[in-house]
């Protein structure tokens, strides 16, 4: 399926939401240079939250539908989060592979198993601070707070914490189902596509991932563009706090993206007022190992043909997953 024209895409954004950029363009949209210490900094991360203790807990069973049933789990990340979320099985118990997949900046208050390749074992995370099941009253909820929370330093930014639990849940989905492992994937939305980007380099217990309008991709050029997602606040902040940059420099999934090797599956919008689309392609662009990009209209808004362009994204995403098994 071919992506629409945005010329026909009826808006009444103060601003252009493919930001001037045709396909050639965000093709050519290159990953910035990783500051200093970059891989030492996300090493050390990840050795932070494979030593965690996740104690992992799984609750009764909530609904059974479409050939999977939905537990809810508990476990710990790093800094003794505790959060929550689902973990969906299949109904027959025959287990193929396993997966961890990551919400959008609105949360989640449901797993979709309804989105699965049969066989598949998922745990939905609900990640620190975000969605029905890890809510805390000392993490600002709305994205424009989230977003902000600790980024005074590279030590103290939630993003980083945001990328321990997706380690830790992966951890998590192991020990709860072993058989999962060695056939472990990835998948994330907008947050979770830029924060998957951040953590796939440096787990190697991922073996594929699909990120969808991936964000906090190429911040040296989006701080420069206006939009209505989380990236507005990061941009208005920085325009009073500019030494910012230096921390976001190591949350930039573009750059962690020139580190991914394993298979990935991207799905990035010529069109997105909230993710800016040159953000979406530059993590896409960076990917070291091989990929695959599907081409959509528009990300964060509703058009005529959008629920055909998503369920063709999902068919590709599933190709290329089983292409790699």
């Amino acid at each position: 399926m071919r992506a629409q024209p945005t010329d026909d895409l009826v808006h009444d954004f103060p601003f252009d939401p493919t930001y001037g950029y045709d396909l050639d363009a965000l093709l050519a949209v290159p990953a910035p240079e990783a500051p200093d210490g970059f891989d030492d900094f996300w090493r050390a991360r990840h050795a932070e939250a494979r030593a965690v203790d996740v104690a992992a807990e799984l609750g009764p069973v909530e609904w059974e539908a479409g050939g999977f049933r939905a537990h809810g789990v508990t476990f710990t990340s790093t800094g003794g989060f505790r959060l929550g979320g689902w973990l969906t099985l299949p109904a027959d118990g025959n287990v193929v592979r396993g997966l961890v997949s990551v919400h959008g900046y609105s949360g989640r208050d449901r797993p979709e198993p309804e989105t699965l390749l049969p066989g598949t074992a998922a745990i939905w995370p609900c990640a620190r601070g975000i969605g029905a099941r890890s809510l805390r009253d000392d993490l600002p909820a709305p994205a424009a707070g989230h977003v902000l929370q600790g980024i005074g330093s590279r030590e103290t930014y939630i993003h980083g914490g945001c990328a321990g639990d997706v380690w830790c849940a992966a951890t998590a989905l192991l020990h709860l189902v072993p058989e999962a492992a060695g056939r472990l994937g990835y998948s994330g939305i907008s947050f979770g596509g830029g924060i998957g980007a951040l953590a796939l380099p440096w787990d190697d217990r991922f073996r594929v991932a699909a990120l969808v309008v991936p964000s906090f991709g190429q911040y040296p050029l989006r701080l420069t563009m206006p939009c209505v997602g989380s990236g507005e606040a990061v941009r208005t902040h920085h325009a009073e706090h500019p030494e910012v940059v230096e921390v976001l420099r190591y949350f930039d999934a573009a750059t962690a993206s020139t580190r991914t090797r394993i298979p990935v599956h991207v799905g990035a919008a010529l069109f997105d007022p909230a993710v800016q689309p040159p953000g979406q392609f530059a993590v896409y662009n960076a990917l070291a190992g091989p990929k695959e990009l599907f081409v959509t209209t528009a990300g964060h808004f509703e058009y005529p043909g959008k629920a055909a362009e998503k369920r063709a994204l999902l068919a590709s995403e599933h190709e290329f997953f089983l292409a790699r098994e």
